[in-house]
């Protein structure tokens, strides 16, 4: 963020991807927000492998995973930018819970509740989902959530597991690897 002293706000992002080369739509993802104005990202999560909740049957498994940043834009513009991301990256719009290129959620803006048509946040449905609250966990499990005065950490202990649900992948995947002489 330029070494500005503008207040900023906590966010946690959740990214997914199941369509193409989902590691590669991931690390887009994250340089995305890397790169913009206005975010610093602070912690990215190890990489997991989900089954798909929702939506058709016939779609592929998910490579999930989330990110904690501090930023100085409001949520309805953080939310934006996300889309815009997403966007870059092909995803598709149309089938509801339907396989996408990028998937990248605004879980979390600070202490921002919000119910409107165009801003949901915190996201309404993350404290129900191990493949969101498990990578959040890993890197924000004492972050509270707004509307429900809980921590990440909380919530999860109240999430029953399934074996197999998630498969930890990897803890540095989101940086290209340098090449070795």
């Amino acid at each position: 963020m330029n070494g500005t002293s503008t207040p900023t706000t906590r966010c946690l992002i959740a990214l997914g991807s199941n369509l193409g080369d989902r590691l590669e739509n991931l690390r887009a993802g994250v340089a995305g927000i890397e790169e913009a104005d206005g975010i610093d990202v602070v912690a990215v999560s190890p990489l997991y492998e989900t089954a798909p909740v929702g939506g058709p049957d016939d779609q592929g498994p998910y490579l999930n995973a989330a990110l904690t940043a501090d930023t100085t834009l409001d949520a309805a513009t953080l939310l934006a930018l996300l889309h815009r991301i997403e966007a870059g990256r092909e995803r598709q719009r149309t089938v509801h819970w339907g396989p996408r290129t990028l998937d990248l959620d605004l879980l979390v803006h600070g202490d921002v509740v919000s119910d409107t048509a165009m801003l949901e946040v915190p996201h309404p449905r993350m404290h129900e989902r191990r493949f969101v609250m498990v990578p959040v966990c890993d890197i924000a499990p004492d972050v509270v959530h707004p509307r429900l005065g809980r921590t990440m950490r909380d919530l999860l202990a109240d999430l029953p597991a399934e074996p197999g649900d998630l498969i930890q992948l990897t803890d540095h995947w989101h940086t290209t690897p340098e090449p070795t002489s």
